[in-house]
């Protein structure tokens, strides 16, 4: 599991990001329940994921805005550019009490485009599964 904590802060809402292998649903939730072992995580406002699970050699998306509309969609269409599948990505958001509109988008790639930038050689091996 990798965290990167303070990724964004605008407006008082504060973002980090996280990602690792997961290559099933259950992995997945497993990967949510270490990660909300941290008191902070389990504490944020919300915590929107993605994964591209290869099943069979086919691609089956699974997302969870976490009451973050649209976010867990960001971030799937992000995994796909990439190519980069059974491996979930979760941006974090602890709201500081200003609704940001359409930035929260704009945040919610620019957390995942640094995962994924600070990762690159790690996740050389696309695709996973």
């Amino acid at each position: 599991m990798k965290i990167i904590e303070n990724v964004i802060s605008d407006r008082g809402s504060k973002y980090a990001v996280a990602g690792g292998p997961a290559a099933t649903r259950e992995e997945a939730e497993a990967f949510l329940r270490e990660l909300k072992r941290h008191k902070k995580f389990a504490r944020a406002t919300h915590n929107s994921w993605g994964v591209l699970f290869a099943v069979d050699g086919a691609i089956s998306p699974v997302k969870s805005d976490d009451g973050e509309s649209g976010a867990g969609v960001v971030i799937l269409r992000m995994l796909e550019r990439e190519n980069l599948v059974n491996h979930i990505i979760v941006v974090t958001r602890w709201f500081g009490g200003k609704k940001l509109g359409g930035d929260r988008f704009r945040h919610v790639q620019t957390a995942v485009r640094h995962y994924l930038a600070e990762n690159a050689t790690g996740l050389a091996g696309r695709p996973q599964g």
